[in-house]
């Protein structure tokens, strides 16, 4: 256990480090945005140094951001998730401030493309955990479960505001090359972790009474218990039926390993939910 988490942690952090190299070395110099928080610290970082004359650090803004999401996320998504997204950008706002400004390249589109691959591993490792780097998945989150709208629809919404002000308040040039850096890091967190935000879990094991106790006791959803066959052996097994979020998959597969080491577990992806997919 001690070993999993140390690991959770470890993971979280390395995130947070390639989410400062992509911005401090790659996106700030050519004024290229970052997706999510980051993206909206990045940009409240140029406008207060451009505008106004104050330079605050991105490392702070995006802390600031997230502290009303994190409060928000703690009641509305799950402790276990926005403690590591807590941590996640706790030590990106460090990294950010302590690691250089600089240029590696004055190719933009060469800053665009490196800066969103390196920025959607940080992202994609840390989702792939149970984590994220910010608040924009919080926020999507809670606003999904309002309506019942894909989680997608408000990333796009979301980032629009920041490509659009971006190429109000800069050159319109900075809003193509933005939508660059988003393409590509969209495209990279898909390849490492699931573009679904809803996923269905098949678990077949003999101890389904104990792994229904164990899953329950860590999120609060629906489960069907089928009975199960072994086409070989002919054991008497069940199947435990359920839908999650991409974020809790990380929890269900330590809890899985934990109770039966032996159970086969069959994760599939699930475009649409119908009824209680999560009581309140």
């Amino acid at each position: 256990m001690f070993m999993m988490e140390a690991k959770r942690i470890i993971i979280v952090i390395i995130g947070a480090f390639l989410t400062a190299v992509s911005l401090n070395f790659f996106l700030i110099a050519a004024n290229v945005y970052a997706s999510g928080f980051a993206g909206a610290a990045q940009l409240l970082a140029s406008v207060f140094q451009d505008f106004i004359g104050v330079n605050i650090g991105t490392g702070l803004f995006l802390l600031l951001l997230n502290i009303p999401v994190f409060i928000l996320g703690w009641f509305k998504v799950g402790k276990g998730f926005t403690i590591y997204s807590a941590i996640s950008v706790v030590c990106a706002t460090i990294f950010l401030e302590i690691m250089p400004v600089i240029a590696l390249s004055n190719d933009i589109i060469l800053n665009a493309v490196f800066g969103g691959v390196i920025g959607g591993i940080g992202v994609g490792i840390s989702l792939k955990i149970g984590a994220s780097t910010g608040g924009m998945d919080i926020v999507a989150m809670v606003l999904s479960r309002l309506n019942d709208k894909p989680v997608g629809r408000y990333f796009l919404s979301l980032n629009a505001v920041i490509i659009v002000l971006a190429g109000v308040l800069y050159e319109p040039e900075n809003s193509l090359y933005t939508l660059v850096a988003l393409y590509v890091t969209t495209r990279i967190i898909d390849a490492i972790h699931t573009r679904h935000v809803k996923l269905t879990a098949m678990i077949i094991t003999q101890k389904a009474e104990e792994m229904q106790q164990a899953i329950h006791s860590k999120f609060i959803r629906g489960i069907t218990i089928l009975p199960a066959q072994g086409a070989y052996t002919k054991t008497e097994k069940k199947m435990l039926y359920l839908v999650l979020t991409r974020y809790e998959l990380y929890d269900l597969e330590k809890i899985i390993h934990e109770v039966d080491e032996q159970a086969f577990t069959n994760v599939v992806e699930t475009t649409a939910v119908y009824g209680q997919f999560r009581k309140d």
